[in-house]
């Protein structure tokens, strides 16, 4: 045999070696798995993280999976409420691999079997509420969602940590009505507050005056704290034509005995 035939088939041996070397060492990070099949047999275990050891030449292969939280957009989907409202809704799923075999083995792509599955249960749920538990029941909806997107995927080794319905897009024609109704509400609750004010303010002006006519004094009280009210505000002199020994004087003969409009035989008339 000549020697360039050796040289020949010795470097085809290193290569190999070399090639053998190099697929054989793999290296995983913290959050990486690697699924392993061997001779197209998955093996018991997942491998990793660190260094691994594979067969060389195709006998073992390998398929990497992260176990990281994967934030998944739901697109926008739209949805007929019970009460006949159409909108768009759209939703984030939290999902992770809990399991690496099922999830590389029984589903062909477990993001896209996610989504899929996410998608096709947004719209079934939301379609059993009307519009009113759809906006103020946000939380409870999101349990549901979470509880049923979770029990599909479960098989496939995927775990569905929380579904969150993000955004709700209501028709501009809706957005419309709405506002009128909240703005009508407002305006009622204001009416009836202001005539709650008004009744009580009724009822205590009643009480007031009640104490005046049974004290006739605290009308010349008033009538004094009112003209230093005046006085103070609008920081003027007040000249009072009418003097108080007066007021007094008719407030005891419109209430006194023997008060009255007529003359006696002593006013000075003719008879």
């Amino acid at each position: 045999m000549s020697t360039w035939v050796v040289v020949v088939i010795v470097v085809i041996l290193l290569g190999l070696v070399v090639w053998a070397l190099v697929t054989m060492i793999h290296v995983l990070q913290e959050y990486e798995r690697g699924v392993v099949f061997r001779l197209g047999r998955v093996l018991g275990r997942p491998k990793g993280p660190g260094l691994i050891l594979l067969l060389p030449f195709g006998i073992d292969r390998m398929r990497t999976v992260s176990l990281q939280v994967v934030a998944m957009n739901v697109p926008p989907q739209d949805v007929i409420t019970k009460d006949n409202v159409t909108m768009q809704v759209d939703a984030v799923v939290y999902s992770r691999i809990e399991e690496p075999i099922p999830a590389v083995v029984k589903v062909q792509n477990y993001l896209f079997a996610t989504s899929q599955t996410a998608q096709t249960n947004l719209r079934a749920i939301l379609g059993h509420y009307d519009l009113d538990t759809l906006l103020s029941e946000r939380e409870r909806i999101n349990r549901e969602l979470h509880q049923i997107i979770a029990q599909v995927t479960r098989d496939w080794g995927v775990e569905v940590q929380s579904v969150e319905v993000k955004d709700v897009e209501l028709p501009d024609e809706l957005r419309r009505a709405m506002a009128r109704e909240a703005e009508a509400e407002r305006d009622a609750r204001a009416l009836l507050i202001s005539a709650d004010a008004e009744l009580k303010a009724s009822r205590v002006l009643a009480e007031a005056a009640l104490v005046i006519a049974n004290r006739p004094q605290a009308m010349q009280l008033r009538f004094l704290q009112t003209v230093a009210e005046v006085a103070t505000e609008k920081n003027s002199t007040l000249v009072m034509p009418i003097p108080v020994e007066l007021l007094n004087l008719l407030t005891r003969a419109a209430g006194g005995p023997g008060g009255g409009a007529g003359g006696g035989p002593g006013d000075g008339r003719p008879g």
